[in-house]
C-alpha cells in the first residue's frame, strides 16, 4: 500500500499525520479467483491466454506457473499481470502499468518474454526497458484476428486430423522448425526441449493438435492453445517449407476452424506477426478479420 505524508497548517510546524492512498499492488490470493475471472471476462479475446490458465489452475502460485499480480483501487480487483515465463497485463490502464512495472523491477527479470495487448504492453517496457534492457527482438505490432464462422467457398482439407499420441515423434520434428523460424531459437535448448515437449505431449492428449501426415512426415500442422468457454486461440500454424505455395495452409486452417467452432468455443482467435504478409492473406482468406493488436518483447 503506498502512503503519503501531507502536512496541513492546522497542525504545531513539523507534524504530520498519514493520509493512506486508495490503490495498492499485491500477488492476488486464491480465495479471489470469482473477481479475478471477471477481470479476465472483461477482454475474453485479449485475455485467453491468462484466462485459461486461471480456469484450469486457479490462482495458487505452484498451479499456475507464476504469480498473478493485482492491482486494486478501493479495495475493488481492477487490473491484472501474470507474471511467470511471460509477463502478461491484463485489463490494465497506466497506473496499473506504472504499479506492475515497479513490481518487476524489484524482482528482477523471471520472464523470457512480455507479451499481451500491445498498448499496455508497450507501456510496461517503457518503464522497464531501462532495467531489463536491450531485449533481443521487440515485436511491436502483431494483428489481433478473430472469426465466429467458418469460410465459404474454401473445402476444409480431409487429410487433417488430430495427431495421435503414438505419433509424437512425428510431430516434434515439425514443432520444434516451426518455434525456431518464429521465435528465433531453439526450443531444445537449456533443459533440452523437456518443457516443450510435454507441452506439445498435452495439446496432443487433449485432442487440439492437428496436422496432415503424408509418408511419415507432417506437412501441415496447428494447434488450439488457450481454451475458455468464450474463445480459443490458434497456434503453432506451419507447412513444410518445400510444400509452402501449396494453399496448404488456407485448406489447413479450415479444417482446424471446423473442429475449434463446432467442439471448441464460440469464437477463434490467433495473432501474427504484421511482416508475415503470406499468413495474414490465410488468415483473412478463411475469415478472420483484425480486431486489435498485441505486442511482444523476446529476450
Amino acid at each position: 500500500m503506498r502512503e503519503h505524508r501531507i502536512r496541513t497548517p492546522s497542525r504545531p510546524h513539523g507534524e504530520a499525520f498519514h493520509v493512506l492512498t486508495t490503490t495498492t499492488t499485491r500477488v492476488v490470493e486464491p480465495h479471489e479467483l470469482e473477481a479475478a475471472l471477471a477481470v479476465l471476462d472483461r477482454a475474453p479475446v485479449d485475455n485467453a491466454f491468462v484466462t485459461a490458465r486461471v480456469r484450469v489452475s486457479g490462482l495458487d502460485p505452484w498451479r499456475l506457473g507464476g504469480e498473478m499480480w493485482g492491482w486494486y483501487h478501493h479495495g475493488r480487483l481492477e487490473s491484472l499481470c501474470y507474471s511467470g515465463a511471460n509477463l502478461v497485463p491484463v485489463c490494465a490502464g497506466p497506473d496499473a502499468v506504472r504499479a506492475f512495472a515497479e513490481r518487476a523491477r524489484r524482482q528482477g527479470r523471471r520472464c523470457s518474454s512480455i507479451v499481451g495487448p500491445a498498448e499496455p504492453t508497450a507501456a510496461l517496457w517503457g518503464h522497464l526497458e531501462p532495467h531489463w534492457g536491450p531485449a533481443r527482438e521487440v515485436r511491436a505490432h502483431q494483428p489481433l484476428m478473430v472469426t465466429d464462422r467458418i469460410p465459404e467457398g474454401i473445402r476444409p482439407d480431409p487429410y487433417v486430423r488430430r495427431v495421435r499420441k503414438d505419433e509424437m515423434d512425428v510431430l516434434m520434428p515439425a514443432c520444434v522448425a516451426m518455434f525456431t523460424e518464429e521465435v528465433g531459437v531453439s526450443p531444445l535448448a537449456g533443459d533440452g526441449g523437456l518443457i516443450y515437449q510435454a507441452r506439445v505431449a498435452e495439446l496432443v492428449g487433449a485432442g487440439r493438435s492437428f496436422a496432415r501426415i503424408e509418408d511419415g512426415k507432417v506437412v501441415f500442422k496447428a494447434e488450439i492453445g488457450a481454451v475458455t468457454p468464450r474463445v480459443c486461440q490458434i497456434q503453432g500454424v506451419w507447412v513444410a517449407p518445400e510444400r509452402r505455395g501449396e494453399g496448404l495452409s488456407v485448406t489447413g486452417m479450415a479444417a482446424v476452424l471446423r473442429y475449434a467452432l463446432a467442439e471448441v468455443s464460440p469464437v477463434v482467435s490467433l495473432y501474427v506477426n504484421d511482416y508475415n504478409t503470406p499468413a495474414r492473406a490465410t488468415y483473412r482468406r478463411v475469415g478472420f478479420r483484425e480486431v486489435g493488436a498485441f505486442m511482444s518483447v523476446l529476450f
